[in-house]
């Protein structure tokens, strides 16, 4: 018999107001064989944490499926699920549609469950980037889509992806004697393109596990506000950046304070930017990209020109883009060529 009393409700989950308000329990433990220092780790762990144990996570095929079910062992407390490479959106849908259909028909509890589905850049940024837009125009129904970008694909032994940055060091793109920089293409805006492309999405933003409690309730707001969302996280990488382990957190707070990654959300059409990146908007100065590029070993063969491009290309985004750093459009000034 069908529950008439079915709703398409969503969890109504309450920002943590400072660390000591944090939940004590943990949804992602023990059990998993992540590199050390491995900041995607962190993120599936704050990630659950904040989205509490009425949910469902999705794993497609990249770093965060692969070390986390090794051998018949997860780190997962949650029901989770595998997907394929490129099928994180496709699998969100697919099981908020499933839930809606068997409450409506009686068939389980009605009661607002949380479906998270994540990606790597890889699995994101380029092979599953059709499957997340057609997710995001479904507003009926409710998932998370979190792409966690390592800006390679780490799990296959570091190839570039969409997301990786001008100029780094990768198994595709190695630097050599005749040409220095093989990888020529700027990093992929998936975020601004995703916001931009969807105007029906409630929740596009993007988070750094740096500012744990913040990332924390970016993905509670997400789950709360309904309809298909969107969250793209920066993770510093050990081995496909090449740096000492202990300096994850560190080149996490670089990213943001340098502009190379800029932290905000677009909330039903509007823009805000927070944190660190708000104070930068207001006036803050920006740290040099050097100081963030020259800790990672994949940027070792560049010279002074190379650092000079890659600030020059940082600076445009703050300095002529209409809304700094999230989208790359900028008015034409009169009398400019």
């Amino acid at each position: 018999m069908a529950d008439t009393a079915f709703t398409n409700a969503t969890q109504i989950l309450e920002p943590f107001k400072g660390v000591k308000k944090v939940t004590i329990e943990e949804y992602f433990t023990s059990g998993h064989r992540t590199c050390q220092g491995c900041e995607s780790a962190l993120v599936m762990k704050l990630m659950v944490k904040a989205a509490g144990p009425r949910t469902i996570v999705l794993g497609s095929t990249g770093c965060m499926y692969v070390a986390n079910t090794t051998y018949y062992t997860t780190p997962w407390v949650v029901p989770w699920m595998h997907t394929q490479l490129g099928s994180s959106g496709s699998a969100a849908l697919g099981t908020a549609a499933g839930l809606k259909a068997l409450m409506k028909k009686g068939k389980m509890k009605s009661e607002p469950i949380n479906v998270i589905a994540f990606c790597g850049d890889g699995g994101g940024a380029d092979m599953g980037l059709g499957a997340i837009s057609a997710t995001l125009t479904h507003k009926e129904y409710n998932s998370l889509i979190l792409l966690y970008d390592n800006e390679s694909y780490a799990n296959t032994d570091i190839q570039l992806s969409g997301s990786t940055p001008y100029g780094a060091n990768t198994t595709f793109s190695p630097p050599g004697s005749v040409k220095r920089i093989i990888h020529t293409r700027w990093k992929k805006n998936t975020a601004g393109m995703l916001a931009a492309g969807h105007p029906e999405c409630r929740y596009v933003a993007t988070v750094d596990a740096s500012y744990a409690v913040e990332m924390m309730n970016k993905v509670r707001k997400a789950l709360t506000i309904g309809g298909p969302t969107f969250i793209h996280s920066l993770d510093p990488c050990p081995k496909g950046w090449d740096y000492d382990p202990m300096l994850s957190h560190e080149l996490g707070e670089l990213a943001v304070e340098t502009g190379v990654f800029p932290l905000y959300e677009v909330e039903d059409g509007v823009v805000r930017h927070y944190g660190k990146t708000k104070a930068i908007v207001e006036g803050r100065p920006r740290k040099p990209v050097r100081e963030y590029l020259l800790k990672q070993g994949r940027f070792a063969h560049f010279t002074e020109e190379d650092l000079d491009y890659f600030q020059a290309k940082v600076d445009e985004m703050w300095d002529k883009w209409e809304i700094p750093g999230v989208i790359p459009f900028w008015k034409e000034r009169p009398g400019a060529k």
